[in-house]
C-alpha cells in the first residue's frame, strides 16, 4: 500500500533526526521535509542520504531533507503523527542541556547565515510559496483549456475549465493579502479583507490622482503593500485601544485606514509599479534578449546561493498576473539543464568512482524534472570546478531562449515552482504550442550540451583526475564548498 510506504519512509527518517523528542516544528514545500531540531548532532547526515526515497539534505533555519515534489506531501503528515505519537509526556521532560544546545545552535546558524534583507526576502517568499500548488494545477488546467479550444473539442467543457483555470488568478490578491498578514504577525483575514478591496469591481467608480481605478490594478503587489500596512495599523491600534473596546474598533480601523490608503494611493502606485515590471521584462528580452538570457541562465544558481533569488518570486507573479505567464522562469530554468550536462560529464570523467557516479546516476531522473539538489548538493559544488561549468551551460541554453524571445518566439510559464521537463505543460506563448516547445527543447539541449562540453574539458585540474578517479574516489570531499556549507535551497 502507498500509505504503508510513505509511513515507512517517516519512520525511517524520525530515529536519524534525533526522535521525536529533539523536533520543535514541522512542515513542508515543493520538494522537501523541513525540521525544526533541538539538537543539530543528534542528526546522522550520511545514515539519512542512504533511505530509499531520500534525494539530498540541506541545512537552512531548518533542517531539510529532499523527497521530491508528491512524495513529500504524503510522507510529512506521516512524520507527523509519528512525532506527536513518540513525543515524551511533557510531566517526564526536564530542561536539561538538549534544548539548550538546540537552540544555541539554531541562533549560532541564524546570525552567521542571515542578514536582515535575506530573512526580509525570505519572507516574502514564504507569502508566495504556499500559493505554487494552486498556481500549477490552474495553470496545467489552462493549458489543456487552450489546447482543447484549438483544436475545437469538446466545446461545451471549454468555458468550466476556463472558469476553473481563472477562478485562482483572479482572487490572487486575496491570498496574497491573508498570507502577508499571516508571515508578518497581523490577523491574516484582516490582510486578505483589505487586499480584496483591490479586486472588487466597484473600484471602477472611484477616481485616484486623476484616473478611474480598475478592478485588480497594483495586483499582488498592491495586495502585498495593503497586507503589510495592515499589520502595522493593526498593531498600532492594539497597543492603544482598550481591551473591551479592541474586539470592536480594532478590525474596524485596520480595514478602514488600510482601504481607504490602498484605495487612494496604494492601488495606483502598485500599478505603476507592476506595469513598469512587466514593460522592463518585455523590453529586456526584445532588446538584449541573447545577452539577457546568457546572464540570467548564468547567474542563476551562484543567486541561489546567496539567497537573492527569492526577490524573483513576486516579480514572477505579476507577469503572471500581466500576461499569463512569466518570461523569466524558462530562461532561469536553464541553469537546471547546464547542471545536469555538467552532472553527466562528471559521470564520463571518473569512471572508476562507483561513489560519485552512482550518487549521480540516482540523481538524474529528478534534475531532468527540475529537481536539481541532488545534483548540486551531492556533486558539482562539493566538486567546485564543475558548479562553475554547470552555469556555463546554463548561460548557453538561457542565451538560446533569450535569443529566440527576441527574434519573436515570446513565451513564458504560467506558474513557478516546477523546472526542466515538468515546464512542458505550463508553457504558453504567442507563437503557437508547436514552436513554444519546440524553442524550450531547443534550450534544454543546449544547456545539456555546453554543461557537458565545458565540464567535460574544463571541470577537472589533473590532480582532481588523479585524486578522484580511484575505486575509493570520495563523492563529496570534505571542505568549506560541501554540502554542509550550503545553506541556501536552489530549486533548479
Amino acid at each position: 500500500m502507498p500509505t504503508d510506504k510513505n509511513r515507512a519512509t517517516a519512520a525511517a527518517l524520525l530515529p536519524l533526526v534525533g526522535g521525536p523528542d529533539n523536533i520543535d516544528s514541522v512542515a513542508h514545500c515543493m520538494t522537501r521535509l523541513r525540521i525544526g531540531l533541538r539538537d543539530r548532532s543528534l542528526v546522522d547526515d550520511a545514515a539519512l542520504r542512504a533511505v530509499p526515497g531520500v534525494l539530498g539534505v540541506v541545512e537552512d533555519d531548518t533542517y531539510q531533507i529532499v523527497l521530491g515534489p508528491g512524495a513529500v506531501a504524503r510522507v510529512t503528515p506521516e512524520f507527523e503523527a509519528l512525532v506527536e505519537a513518540g513525543r515524551t509526556p511533557p510531566a517526564a521532560v526536564t530542561a536539561g542541556d538538549l534544548a539548550e544546545r538546540g537552540a544555541a545552535l539554531k541562533e549560532a546558524r541564524k546570525a552567521r547565515n542571515a542578514t536582515p534583507f535575506k530573512l526580509f526576502l525570505r519572507r516574502i517568499a514564504n507569502v508566495f510559496v504556499p500559493l505554487i500548488p494552486a498556481l500549477i494545477g490552474c495553470g496545467v488546467i489552462a493549458g489543456l483549456n487552450g489546447l482543447l479550444a484549438n483544436l475545437g473539442w469538446a466545446p461545451a467543457l471549454v468555458p468550466a475549465l476556463a472558469a476553473i483555470a481563472s477562478g485562482f488568478m483572479s482572487l490572487i490578491a486575496v491570498f496574497v493579502g491573508f498570507n502577508t498578514a499571516k508571515e508578518f504577525g497581523g490577523t491574516p483575514v484582516l490582510g486578505g479583507a483589505v487586499a480584496a478591496v483591490i479586486v472588487f469591481p466597484g473600484v471602477a467608480k472611484i477616481d485616484a490622482f486623476g484616473e478611474h481605478l480598475s478592478p485588480g490594478q497594483g495586483g499582488v503587489l498592491g495586495a502585498l503593500a495593503a497586507a503589510l500596512l495592515a499589520v502595522r495599523v493593526e498593531r498600532w491600534c492594539r497597543r492603544r485601544v482598550p481591551g473591551t473596546l479592541d474586539v470592536l474598533v480594532t478590525p474596524t480601523l485596520t480595514v478602514l485606514v488600510t482601504g481607504l490608503v490602498t484605495l487612494y494611493g496604494l492601488m495606483f502606485l502598485a500599478g505603476e509599479a507592476a506595469a513598469a515590471i512587466g514593460s522592463f521584462a518585455n523590453w529586456l528580452l526584445a532588446a538584449g534578449g541573447a545577452l539577457a538570457g546568457l546572464v540570467l541562465g548564468g547567474l542563476f544558481l551562484p543567486l541561489v546561493m546567496l539567497g537573492l533569488h527569492q526577490a524573483l518570486i513576486p516579480i514572477h507573479t505579476t507577469l503572471i498576473e500581466q500576461s499569463g505567464y512569466t518570461v523569466l522562469l524558462p530562461i532561469l530554468a536553464m541553469a537546471g539543464a547546464g547542471q545536469v550536462g555538467a552532472a553527466l560529464a562528471v559521470y564520463r570523467r571518473l569512471p572508476r568512482n562507483g561513489s560519485v557516479r552512482s550518487t549521480i546516476k540516482s540523481a538524474l531522473p529528478a534534475g531532468f524534472l527540475g529537481v536539481g539538489e541532488p545534483l548540486i548538493y551531492g556533486v558539482s559544488l562539493p566538486l567546485g570546478r564543475p558548479f562553475v561549468t554547470a552555469c556555463v551551460g546554463g548561460a548557453a541554453g538561457g542565451a538560446f531562449v533569450g535569443l529566440c524571445n527576441q527574434l519573436g518566439v515570446v513565451f513564458g510559464s504560467k506558474a513557478i515552482g516546477p523546472s526542466g521537463w515538468a515546464l512542458f505543460p505550463l508553457l504558453d506563448g504567442t507563437s503557437g504550442m508547436g514552436v513554444t516547445v519546440a524553442v524550450y527543447a531547443g534550450g534544454l539541449a543546449v544547456g545539456y550540451l555546453a554543461g557537458f562540453t565545458a565540464t567535460y574539458f574544463f571541470g577537472f585540474t589533473k590532480q582532481m583526475l588523479a585524486d578522484l578517479d580511484t575505486d575509493a574516489g570520495p563523492a563529496a570531499p570534505p571542505g568549506p564548498a560541501g554540502p554542509a556549507a550550503a545553506k541556501e535551497p536552489v530549486p533548479a
